[in-house]
């Protein structure tokens, strides 16, 4: 099962509200979900007021292998930046070892 960190709609006509969910990639927009991280208000004027997002619970699903939508993700990066900042500094990690593992294999087989 693949899971993302998406918006899912709601509020009424031309007044949308969304709240940020985990959910099946498979599942509809507004269908059932996982959990439920936080919301966002684009109608909203004060910036405290329009978004809410818990980090400790996205990075929880982060580190269970859940992949961010691109909207998600800027969201994110306005409320949580530390989440998107260590999610970065693995990918780094992985990517040295993978290469430091390369040029050892290079090295043992020369």
């Amino acid at each position: 099962m693949a899971l993302k960190i998406r918006l899912r709609q709601q509020g009424r006509t031309n007044r949308p509200f969304y709240r940020v969910v985990v959910t099946d990639c498979c599942a509809p927009r507004d269908g059932r979900y996982l959990e439920d991280l936080g919301w966002y208000n684009p109608g909203e004027a004060e910036a405290d007021k329009n978004l809410l997002i818990r980090a400790d619970r996205v990075q929880h699903w982060l580190n269970l292998g859940a992949q961010l939508t691109e909207k998600t993700e800027s969201l994110v990066a306005q409320a949580a930046p530390s989440v998107l900042r260590e999610q970065t500094e693995k990918k780094l990690a992985l990517r040295a070892k993978e290469a430091a593992k390369r040029k050892q294999r290079k090295k043992g087989a020369a």
